[in-house]
């Protein structure tokens, strides 16, 4: 099923056990988010990123929990997110 509609995101940071080391830097932050449109939902979720030192380049994973409707019927669902930056070229994946 696919679909549209926007979103509104608050991130904030969280303590994470994982110090800096090699030159990568370590980061969370939780997620907060409000879906309108098709999917009128909330999402909770956290996230942990690494920068590292090769320039415009960095990666991060997630997962969130969604709850609301779709077209009617009411539920939940989880997403998985995996991002990754290689020297300024981006892909995004959202499961």
């Amino acid at each position: 099923m696919k679909a549209s509609g926007k979103f509104d995101v608050k991130l904030q940071p969280l303590e994470i056990s994982i110090a800096e080391n090699w030159g990568n830097k370590f980061s969370g932050l939780s997620i907060d988010k409000t879906f309108r449109g098709e999917l009128n939902a909330t999402g909770k979720g956290e996230m942990l990123s690494v920068s590292t030192p090769v320039q415009d380049s960095a990666g991060y994973v997630a997962v969130e929990h969604v709850t609301g409707s779709l077209s009617g019927k009411k539920g939940s669902f989880v997403l998985q997110h995996y991002g990754i930056m290689n020297r300024g070229n981006s892909s995004l994946l959202f499961e």
